[in-house]
């Protein structure tokens, strides 16, 4: 019995590149047959380009970037010229009005920007600037400040060394351990806590300033509104049932 085989046509088609004489940036792939006419090249490379096939002559190059023909007949398919994949097609444009020419599709300091004066952009009823001053934070005057030290200093008449309390976030219990105004720390008046559990971030020293001593990793220092309760709080036991 006589075997057949099945005849698959063979790829036609190529991969080649396109470039362009007024565009030293553009690079691009297509693929066609080497059947397609050099007619029909153009027409879908001005597609791609903006040249007008009016305008457009085109080059075949090998993958060196050596010219190999000029396509001249565009009657001719691709095949007549022998081109291979990797090589690539140069678009020349031959109008010097071209929408191409003079690099400014590519070189954005050659167009033409709109200015707007400083008069007319502040005469606008919203911009970028007025949003920055609205939402900037107000400068805080000296009343301002004295106002915020004397509500801390008044805090901080109610908290003794010695005191227990809880400290927020997260009701920390502690030994109060100093009381007083700490300049390396920022203006104004801070609590130094020692707490009942490894919960803090150093052992009273801070910046190289000691501020009391407590055992490493139970020293914090706050501020006095973080102080939410003074009184008696015994030590937490651990193991404590809630009930």
């Amino acid at each position: 019995m006589a075997s057949s085989k099945l005849q698959l046509p063979a790829d036609d088609s190529l991969l080649l590149l396109v470039t362009h004489s007024n565009l030293s940036t553009f690079a691009a792939d297509i693929r066609v047959s080497k059947q397609t006419t050099v007619e029909a090249l153009k027409d879908k490379l001005w597609r791609k380009t903006g040249t007008s096939v009016a305008s457009m002559r085109l080059q075949l190059r090998d993958d060196t970037g050596a010219k190999v023909a000029d396509l001249d007949d565009d009657a001719a398919p691709l095949a007549a010229y022998g081109p291979y994949d990797g090589y690539s097609i140069h678009v020349v444009d031959l109008d010097p009005s071209s929408l191409t020419s003079g690099g400014w599709l590519e070189d954005t300091s050659l167009v033409d920007k709109y200015k707007m004066s400083e008069e007319a952009y502040d005469k606008l009823d919203t911009n970028f600037r007025k949003f920055k001053e609205k939402m900037a934070p107000k400068a805080s005057t000296s009343d301002d400040k004295e106002q915020s030290e004397k509500h801390m200093e008044e805090l901080c008449s109610k908290i003794k060394v010695g005191d227990r309390c809880e400290v927020e976030p997260g009701a920390k219990r502690g030994t109060v351990k100093f009381v007083g105004r700490a300049e390396a720390l920022g203006r104004g008046f801070w609590v130094g806590v020692q707490y009942d559990e490894p919960l803090g971030k150093h052992d009273g020293m801070v910046k190289g300033i000691r501020f009391f001593e407590c055992p490493q990793g139970h020293g914090a220092i706050v501020r006095p509104g973080k102080v939410k309760q003074v009184g008696d709080y015994p030590e937490r036991d651990p193991f404590e049932e809630e009930i």
